[in-house]
């Protein structure tokens, strides 16, 4: 996808790690550097990271002790965080129970109908018993690790941070609608679509949508509607409950959540799909502004998500914000 430069900045967007990446920096000379970083990044996420690629180091781990890169070891330490912090509900240990119900591949080579599937609730393994000491790594026998539910948000993060780093420029990064940001912010803040199916912010809006800007942290939005496939008469999707180690009930099509990370938001909107109708209390004890919608199209909002956040067309979307 071409690379496009106005006067609030300049952006590129292309695909990565199975999903759309788009990078949106406030100085338009520093875009070259800037996607060089973020593609680096990304290789080395994927690399230590995929579940997909027989090749990757988070592919190679087996049940005991062992030494892992510092890359893949902060990765896990993210994902046991978000475990912690959700109670649960974001749980690394999903992977066999992810292959079971049929997310075994780059979710663009799932076969979108196949026959039935014998699904079977088994709470999965639990984080509790992962353990991190620095690059030290203790897994129980059979346990498989998938950090799709956090590595994405967490990368969003890292690259945001570096790029800023180096080159000393507000910048913008979108991974599938995971975004953060970092450095000095755009007059009016970076403005971002929410919507529940995924696109270029260029591209006019399909379906329900809602226009907010943030100055800093980050933005996720998880769903239960973009990422499914159906097995016989089922229909399935990749947010998966570790006590049933089966899809969350679909009470939220998409859950959208700020917070002071990327990756803390995602840990909040992936854990209220989790937690169905006893998401809005839990985000508003937290604090956390927040827009679900459920499975009607029904619109709720809470702690503090701007009131106004209806569309208008005062200005030109730095990115969206859809779970692809």
């Amino acid at each position: 996808m071409p690379d496009t430069a106005t006067d609030a900045g300049a952006s590129a967007s292309w695909r990565a790690l199975g999903t759309l990446v788009q990078l949106v920096v406030a100085e338009p000379a520093a875009l070259p550097e800037a996607r060089r970083l973020l593609e680096s990044d990304l290789a080395e996420v994927d690399a230590a990271c995929s579940r997909f690629r027989a090749d990757s180091e988070i592919r190679a781990l087996r049940g005991g002790q062992q030494q892992v890169s510092p890359l893949l070891a902060e990765a896990i330490a993210v994902a046991l965080r978000a475990a912690r912090l959700t109670d649960g509900d974001v749980d690394p240990t999903v992977g066999a129970a992810m292959s079971a119900v049929g997310y075994d591949r780059d979710f663009e080579k799932i076969e979108p109908n196949g026959p039935p599937l014998r699904l079977t609730v088994r709470k999965v393994p639990g984080w509790q018993q992962v353990r991190l000491d620095g690059r030290s790594l203790t897994l129980p026998a059979g346990v498989r690790l998938d950090l799709g539910a956090t590595a994405k948000a967490w990368a969003a993060d890292r690259s945001a941070a570096r790029i800023t780093a180096s080159l000393g420029c507000g910048v913008l990064v979108s991974l599938g609608g995971d975004i953060a940001v970092a450095g000095r912010a755009p007059d009016g803040g970076w403005r971002i679509r929410v919507q529940d199916v995924t696109g270029p912010p260029g591209d006019p809006p399909a379906g329900l949508y809602a226009l907010i800007a943030i100055r800093d942290g980050g933005l996720a939005t998880s769903s239960t509607a973009a990422r499914r496939w159906q097995r016989g008469g089922d229909v399935l999707h990749h947010i998966l409950d570790p006590r049933t180690g089966l899809p969350a009930e679909p009470v939220w099509r998409t859950v959208s959540v700020s917070a002071g990370s990327c990756a803390d938001a995602n840990a909040a909107s992936t854990a209220a799909v989790i937690r169905g109708h006893r998401a809005p209390g839990w985000l508003t004890r937290l604090g956390l502004p927040a827009r679900l919608v459920d499975s009607t199209g029904a619109v709720f909002t809470v702690a503090g998500w701007p009131d106004n956040s209806e569309p208008d067309n005062s200005g030109p979307d730095n990115s969206e914000a859809a779970q692809n």
